[in-house]
């Protein structure tokens, strides 16, 4: 694939730093001891599932290995040909910056189903020329006729979740093309055409079919079958894609050749606008269909007032480090910041595996419990990030904590604007409204110690299953992450609809700093479930010693202020649920939970990737040079 730089020099020359004085307390002994031996198995290059379905010759694609260790830069995401493409983005002298977005732009190809350019998404960047972190909000939009009746049927009732999802209705203006662009402005070297080059190069030629792409076609065969643009992609003939053959989109490479030539002006304010409006206000349904399919209201005034938010991150201070995240529209950093703090207090390192996982549940359940209350978009809703970052209102939250004893959820909210001097539980609880498990994530370093963590999605698995016609993307159900109505009539929703409103988000791009240098950057796909995700990946390597890549493999729990907790096979089946079970906590089994990736660097100054080792098939970490 071609990749020709710009004639400017990069923005971020900043040489990579020896970091001062370590005060963080993951384990150096286990990754050295984790480097030495790289004794994980890879995931095979083609396989993402457990399933065997029929399978064929197909394209070439990189192996994948969950973690990799070197110089000059790393990447890490879902997907061999997506981190591969990053990689050759920093070989060719681009920054963590044009990788991302490379990456990004790839990740539209292999993994249609969870992000793309009918989507939107959070960007954290770490600038090794200023010592700090920058965010990009490019989250989606609800149309600017929306209000809080958007999913209220004509009697005032909640129309079903399936009808929002599967509809124009739930679909707004995407955010992840102005995302790039705006990246790529402020703080990239490479220009929005050649760093869109290899993507669009891969969605001409195509990639392997992998067990995954299969079971998640599969698992919307229906949906998409409603949808001629969509079936004609992703059934050809009507027949599920077969495992090593090779999937093409020339649609999207279209798409991606016209941003590059035109400018992402071409989707907020020209044809291919359009053609998203056309597609949204009246959704191509096939004749015979029989579901309900509502139309939205997106408009040409909706994509053309569209902006990304250049905003300040949360910070909070955890273990003598920096730990910065996505700020509202997004509740993941504020989320994550306060169970942190509220965990704080305990030392994690000390207590046995059943005492650190009912803390863990316990500070998620609280933690969920103010998010509901108090996070929204903040263009809308007073939203009280720095009390909630607080640690006088984590600790007036951690004395709800007992040894021995669980919490009923649903946990009332406190009030971060006026946090008590003892247990603060005075408000009126209100259960947590779903929100769908699918998105993706992205972790990328370069050679100038610049890092990015970028999460961005289309919603639930498949999105909208509204393709747009001759384009090639699916188009996102994202305003279905606003509350349909209050979860709590007595208690306000700071996520309920609104004109030109951010629906609330749980995605949690999150980079921690070691006096004002990255030693850890990480994120996860999952909806709500991505903030305990990260809590828990941030929580076994920072204090349970674990290295990042042990980190992300173990088995994840998931506590979202709600009556059960989620668990995985590992732990359902783990003699720990059982002694759990016996201090009050409830369980029901989830057979996976989110996909992390992360970076960190090490203490000689090599880069570490880290990706999931089962989960999703698997993920793929990768670096510039093995060695120096």
């Amino acid at each position: 694939m071609g990749f020709a730089p710009r004639a400017t020099a990069p923005a971020a020359t900043s040489p990579n730093r020896r970091r001062g004085a370590a005060r963080r307390r993951f384990s150096v002994l286990a990754a050295t001891t984790l480097i030495a031996g790289l004794t994980l198995g890879a995931a095979p290059g083609g396989a993402r599932g457990d399933s065997s379905p029929p399978t064929a010759p197909g394209a070439d694609t990189p192996a994948k290995s969950p973690v990799a260790v070197g110089y000059g830069g790393a990447v890490s995401s879902v997907d061999p040909d997506a981190s591969a493409v990053g990689i050759r983005v920093l070989r060719q002298g681009g920054n963590a910056v044009d990788a991302a977005v490379a990456t990004a732009a790839a990740l539209g190809v292999t993994e249609p189903y969870s992000a793309g350019v009918g989507g939107g998404g959070f960007f954290v960047y770490y600038s090794a020329e200023d010592r700090r972190i920058h965010t990009i909000d490019g989250r989606e939009t609800a149309p600017l006729s929306a209000d809080a009746d958007l999913f209220l049927d004509a009697d005032g009732k909640p129309i079903p979740f399936e009808e929002g999802v599967t509809s124009g209705l739930g679909v707004g203006t995407p955010g992840t093309p102005a995302t790039w662009d705006e990246a790529l402005d402020t703080w990239g070297t490479r220009s929005l055409a050649q760093v869109l080059e290899p993507a669009e190069r891969l969605a001409r030629d195509g990639f392997t079919v992998d067990a995954t792409f299969r079971q998640q076609t599969a698992d919307n065969q229906a949906r998409f079958a409603d949808f001629p643009a969509s079936a004609e992609l992703f059934l050809p003939d009507g027949e599920l894609p077969v495992v090593g053959s090779t999937f093409t989109n020339p649609d999207l490479a279209g798409t991606y050749a016209l941003l590059a030539k035109r400018g992402v002006d071409v989707l907020y304010k020209g044809e291919l606008g359009r053609d998203v409006i056309r597609t949204v206000r009246k959704p191509p349904v096939r004749a015979s269909a029989t579901r309900v399919v509502r139309p939205g209201d997106l408009t040409r005034q909706d994509l053309r007032s569209y902006e990304t938010r250049r905003q300040a991150p949360t910070r909070t201070g955890y273990r003598g480090l920096d730990v910065y995240g996505m700020a509202p529209s997004s509740s993941g950093g504020t989320t994550v910041a306060e169970a942190l703090n509220i965990l704080e207090s305990t030392d994690l390192s000390k207590l046995s595996q059943r005492d650190y996982l009912h803390r863990y549940i316990e500070a998620s359940r609280i933690a969920f419990a103010d998010r509901g209350r108090w996070v929204g978009d903040p263009a809308f809703e007073d939203v009280p990030v720095r009390g909630l970052l607080s640690q006088r209102f984590a600790d007036s939250r951690a004395c709800l904590i007992k040894d021995g004893a669980v919490l009923t959820s649903p946990v009332a909210p406190g009030d971060p604007r006026k946090p008590g001097a003892g247990c603060d539980s005075g408000g009126v609880s209100a259960p947590t409204t779903y929100e769908g498990e699918n998105t993706t994530h992205l972790t990328v370093a370069d050679k100038w110690g610049n890092v990015v963590a970028y999460t961005l999605t289309i919603e639930q698995t498949g999105g909208s299953g509204i393709t747009v016609p001759g384009r090639g993307f699916l188009l996102n159900n994202e305003l279905t992450d606003f509350s349909f109505a209050p979860a709590n009539p007595a208690v306000h929703d700071p996520n309920l609809p609104g004109p030109g409103k951010r629906p609330r988000s749980s995605m949690s791009p999150t980079i921690v700093l070691d006096d004002g240098r990255p030693v850890l950057a990480l994120g996860s796909p999952g909806g709500s479930t991505i903030i305990t995700t990260v809590l828990q990946t941030l929580t076994g390597h920072l204090d349970r010693g674990l290295p990042l890549v042990d980190a992300i493999a173990a088995p994840r729990a998931s506590q979202r202020n709600a009556a059960t907790t989620d668990l995985e096979p590992g732990l359902w089946n783990s003699p720990l649920r059982r002694q759990l079970e016996a201090i009050g906590h409830t369980f029901k089994q989830n057979p996976e939970i989110g996909a992390a990736t992360g970076v960190q660097r090490l203490p000689d100054g090599r880069w570490l990737a880290a990706a999931e080792t089962v989960r999703r098939g698997g993920g793929s970490a990768m670096v510039v040079r093995p060695t120096g």
